[in-house]
C-alpha cells in the first residue's frame, strides 16, 4: 500500500500564482539538475576561503534562490515535493548510522529546555505580532497557523488551517508565500550565527566545540572509506528503515510519526551494532548531499514577488514573530546556560521540524546533535497543531 507522507511543505495549499519560468515545472529532468547542480555548487563553494565562511547550505539555498527569482526555475514543483516526501527522510538512517545513542544521548536535555523556551518565544511573539499587525476578520485564524508553524514545523500549517476552518485561498496562498520567505532568510541567519564572536562570548560554548571542534575547522567526518558496497548497503538499509518507519506510522495512525520511527530504529541499530553499522563507509556523504539538494528546494521555495504582491502584511506579521522568538530565545539561553549550537538546532527543530534542523547539525558539522535535532522536531510535530489552535481561538 502506498503512504503518502504528510509533513511536506507539497502538501500545503498549491493555488500559488502561476509562473512562467524557463524551466517548467513539469521539466523533471532539467529541474533535477538544476537542484543536483546548487547542491553540488554548495558542497564545492564550502571548501573554498569565501565559502567557507557561509557553509554550503546557505550557498545551496542562495543559489536556488537565485534561480528561483530569476524566473529559471519555479517556486513550486513536483520535485519539491519528492525531495521533501523522500529524499529527507531517506537521509535521516544515511547521517545516523554512527550515531551511538550512549554518546550523544546527554545532548538531547539542553537542546529541549533550548526547543520549549523558542516555543514559548513563538507563542509570545504570535500574541504581540497579532496585535501589531491588522489581519482583518480572519487574522485569529492565521495567527494560530502561523503559530504552529513556528512551533513545530510546516507539517502543522495544513492541519492548522483545516482545524480552525480557514477557507481563503488568496489568505492560505500569502501565508504559504510569506512562510517560504521569511523561513529562507532565517535559516540564513542561524546559520550566520554561530559565527559571531561576540554571540559566542556572551551566551558561551561549552559542550558541543569541546566535543565536536570548531566548525570551521576540516571537513565533515563522514566515517570510514566510501566503498561501492557500503554504499549499496547503507542505501539498502536506510530505504527499509524508511519503509519500516513510515509503515508503523500507517499502521499506528499517527501524523508525522514516521520520522520518530525510523529514527528509532535506525538508533537501535547503531547502538547495539556500532562497529557493523557505523562502518557503512558512505552513507554520511550521501546523506550530506541529500540534505544539500533539499536546502536547494528551501531556497527555490521562496519567491519574493508573489510574497510582495499578494501578502505583505503576512511577511511582517511572520517576521515580528521570528524576532521575538529569537531574542526570547537568546535570553532564555543566556539564562539557562545552554550552548550556543544548542540554541541554534532548537530554534531550527521550532521552525522547520526534525528535517531541517538535523541538516544544519550536519552542515554546520555539529554531530552530536542530529538527534537531538531529530526528536525536539519531532516533538514539534506531536504538539504544535494543538498549541497553534489553542492561540488562535484565545486571540478570536
Amino acid at each position: 500500500m502506498h503512504t503518502q507522507l504528510t509533513f511536506t511543505r507539497t502538501e500545503r495549499p498549491t493555488t500559488l500564482l502561476a509562473m512562467t519560468t524557463l524551466i517548467a515545472a513539469e521539466n523533471h529532468w532539467a529541474l533535477w539538475a538544476a537542484l543536483l547542480s546548487c547542491g553540488a555548487f554548495g558542497l564545492w563553494a564550502e571548501r573554498t576561503r569565501w565559502g567557507s565562511k557561509l557553509s554550503g547550505a546557505v550557498l545551496a539555498i542562495g543559489a536556488a534562490f537565485v534561480l528561483s527569482n530569476f524566473g529559471i526555475i519555479p517556486v513550486e514543483a513536483p520535485a519539491y515535493g519528492i525531495v521533501w516526501s523522500y529524499l529527507v527522510p531517506l537521509a535521516i538512517p544515511l547521517l545516523l548510522f554512527q550515531a551511538d545513542l550512549k554518546r550523544i544521548l546527554k545532548e538531547a536535555g539542553p537542546t529541549l529546555l533550548a526547543f520549549i523556551a523558542g516555543s514559548v518565544g513563538t507563542v509570545i511573539g504570535t500574541i504581540v505580532a497579532f496585535h501589531l499587525v491588522p489581519l482583518g476578520e480572519e487574522g485569529w485564524k492565521l495567527a494560530g497557523i502561523f503559530c504552529a508553524t513556528y512551533v513545530g514545523g510546516s507539517m502543522n500549517f495544513v492541519a492548522t488551517s483545516e482545524a480552525l476552518g480557514l477557507r481563503s485561498s488568496d489568505l492560505l496562498t500569502a501565508g504559504f508565500a510569506a512562510d517560504n520567505l521569511v523561513m529562507a532568510v532565517y535559516f540564513l541567519v542561524l546559520f550566520a550565527l554561530p559565527s559571531s564572536a561576540r554571540l559566542r562570548r556572551w551566551i558561551g560554548e561549552r559542550r558541543i566545540n569541546a566535543e565536536v571542534g570548531e566548525d570551521e575547522v576540516g571537513p565533515f567526518n563522514s566515517g570510514p572509506t566510501p566503498t561501492l558496497l557500503g554504499m549499496a548497503s547503507a542505501l539498502a538499509l536506510a530505504a527499509v528503515l524508511c519503509a519500516l518507519g513510515f509503515w508503523c506510522q500507517e499502521f499506528a495512525g499517527l501524523a508525522g510519526s514516521g520520522i520518530l520511527f525510523l529514527t528509532a530504529f535506525t538508533v537501535i541499530l547503531a547502538t547495539a551494532f556500532p562497529k557493523r553499522v557505523g562502518s557503512l563507509g558512505g552513507a554520511a556523504d550521501l546523506g550530506n548531499l541529500l540534505m544539500h539538494v533539499f536546502f536547494a528546494v528551501i531556497g527555490a521555495s521562496a519567491n519574493i514577488a508573489t510574497v510582495m504582491r499578494v501578502g505583505p502584511v503576512l511577511f511582517i506579521f511572520a517576521a515580528v514573530i521570528l524576532t521575538i522568538h529569537l531574542i526570547i530565545l537568546l535570553g532564555a539561553a543566556k539564562v539557562l546556560r545552554v550552548d550556543l549550537a544548542e540554541m541554534v538546532i532548537a530554534s531550527n527543530a521550532n521552525m522547520g521540524g526534525p528535517t531541517t534542523a538535523a541538516a544544519m547539525a550536519v552542515a554546520r558539522r555539529w554531530q552530536a546533535l542530529v538527534i537531538p535535532a531529530i526528536l525536539c522536531g519531532t516533538l514539534g510535530y506531536a504538539v504544535a497543531t494543538f498549541v497553534g489552535v489553542a492561540v488562535g481561538h484565545w486571540l478570536q
